[in-house]
Order: structure tokens, then C-alpha cells, then sequence
């Protein structure tokens, strides 16, 4: 379990496929403060689970699955390029955006990116079956990242971005055209499964 507020943006320094997996290594700093190998970490929002550490090199290594690879943005991280880095929730720890699962639903297209005054404003584009769970004003991940939803359509979901939000995630990194990792509140899915009186039970 997440926040949504990133603790630092990392570099990629290789993804490559391993002889079972997809093998990621991240340069980081302050995440590595007290993690230890099998833990998780968010990256990009996506949940991954450390594979190994070096401490030394200032090293994260991830084994990511062709499954995540395929549901994610991941599969455009190629060297050199920034990801935000979040440690799992704590017990002690301050819940300052909303509770993230770090559990992709989809991606979205970034439609627009632009400055008005002093702060952004970021159109992604929904997916058609997904839409249903935003509402104004509600919460959104977007690459892992907490933040209110200012507009919705349809199509697409809108937010405001203040200059601090630019500065320590991965967006001032982001581009028109660019993809990013939606997962939506996970409350609005519970109640959809409650109320409509789905499962997602797979049947033996």
C-alpha cells in the first residue's frame, strides 16, 4: 500500500530481459533507506518487489513480469530515463495523498501539458471502460502520483499541477504524446462489485 506522494525521482539505468524475467535496475537515493530485498516499491506507481540492492552503487534491481510489462508504461523505460519512487506505506507513516495499491488498471495518453500562470495543467486521455471511475474532485494516480481530479469527460480526466509537483516527480520529464500509468480509487471499484454485484472470482 502507497500514498501517491512520491519520495523521489530515480533513473533508469538498465531494463533488460533476463533468462525468466525483465530485469530493471534504478538509480536511487532516499528510497533505499531501510529496504531490504523482497520489499516493494512503487515505480512509475506500479508495485514491484526488490530483487536485489546494492547500497554501494546507490542500486535498486526489479524482476517485472511480461504481464506487467504489457499492462504498463513500464515498457518505455529505457535508460535514462526518470521514474517516481515510492516506499510502501509504514504504520507510523503520514498518509498525505490517498491509499494507492501500486496495481495498474490501465494507461492513459497525455493529451496536453502546458503552463497557465504559475501553475500546470495535465489532460490524459481514459480509456473507455475505465471513465466510469472518475468523478470530480475525486483522486487519481497518475505514475503514482496523488492528485485531485479538476475535470472529466468521457474521453479524458484533467488535473492542476503545482510548480512543486513539477519539480520532484517525473512530469517535467513528460511530454504530448507520452503514456502514463492509471490506477483509479480503489473505493469506487469496491462499491461498483457491491452495489452491481460483480466478482472477480475466478471459477474453478
Amino acid at each position: 500500500m502507497f500514498t501517491g506522494i512520491v519520495e523521489e525521482v530515480g533513473k533508469i539505468l538498465s531494463f533488460d530481459q533476463g533468462e525468466a524475467t525483465y530485469q530493471l535496475t534504478v538509480k536511487a537515493d532516499k528510497v533505499l533507506n531501510g529496504v531490504e530485498k523482497g520489499d516493494s516499491i512503487a515505480v512509475n506507481g506500479c508495485c514491484l518487489t526488490v530483487s536485489g540492492i546494492d547500497m554501494e552503487a546507490g542500486e535498486l534491481h526489479f524482476d517485472v513480469l511480461e504481464e506487467t510489462k504489457r499492462l504498463t508504461s513500464i515498457d518505455e523505460l529505457d535508460s535514462g530515463r526518470f521514474v517516481n519512487l515510492e516506499r510502501s506505506l509504514s504504520f507510523n507513516g503520514k498518509v498525505g495523498g490517498h491509499f494507492v495499491t501500486g496495481h495498474i488498471d490501465g494507461t492513459g495518453e497525455i493529451l496536453y501539458l502546458e503552463r497557465h500562470g504559475s501553475d500546470y495543467f495535465l489532460k490524459v486521455s481514459l480509456p473507455a471502460d475505465l471513465a466510469k471511475y472518475v468523478v470530480w474532485k475525486g483522486s487519481i494516480a497518475l505514475d503514482g502520483i496523488s492528485l485531485t481530479v479538476a475535470e472529466v469527460t468521457e474521453e479524458s480526466l484533467s488535473v492542476w499541477l503545482i510548480p512543486t509537483t513539477m519539480e520532484v516527480t517525473n512530469l517535467s520529464d513528460k511530454k504530448k504524446g507520452g503514456r502514463l500509468n492509471l490506477e483509479f480509487d480503489l473505493l469506487a471499484k469496491y462499491v461498483e462489485s457491491l452495489t452491481l454485484g460483480k466478482s472477480n472470482a475466478i471459477e474453478s
